[in-house]
């Protein structure tokens, strides 16, 4: 097995497509405005559809659970992280475009990296990130990770 993308079914196709393919600027690899499907390149390299936008009532219907009701106002089950050369860079970038932030970049020690959170326009989280210098990384985490060296 090997994971072939992350599909967001979404509600309203358009916003979302025009936020990741130019807010965001993710590469289109399949899809346009107006239709029900359309994947975007996140620099994997395994394969060009990392993320993918789906129509949230067409895979209700596949699934046979049309009578049920989005989530609202629930706590995140699942985030989506972009590593980014330089967090600072991105969120001065993707501010310009008119994203707004959760929060401002800022150093993650425990977590070992740098981050930034905004919502797309359906409001799953989206986190940019780029690791820290392992001097940066808290006391607990530089510990935690003796177990993972080779």
């Amino acid at each position: 097995m090997k994971l072939n993308n992350i599909r967001l079914l979404v509600e309203d196709f358009d916003a979302c497509f025009s936020f990741y393919a130019e807010k965001v600027g993710l590469p289109v690899t399949w899809g346009k405005a107006g239709g029900d499907y359309a994947s975007f390149d996140i620099g994997l390299e395994s394969n060009k559809m990392g993320l993918s936008i789906f129509k949230s009532d067409l895979m209700a219907q596949a699934v046979g659970n049309v009578d049920l009701q989005l989530p609202v106002h629930c706590r995140e089950k699942a985030v989506i992280v972009i590593q980014v050369e330089d967090v600072d860079a991105v969120f001065r970038k993707l501010s310009a475009q008119g994203i707004s932030f959760i929060n401002e970049p800022t150093d993650m020690s425990g977590w070992g990296g740098r981050v930034a959170h905004f919502r797309d326009p359906e409001d799953n989280l989206i986190e940019i990130y780029s690791e820290l210098a392992k001097d940066k990384w808290s006391d607990d985490l530089i510990e935690e990770s003796k177990d993972y060296e080779k």
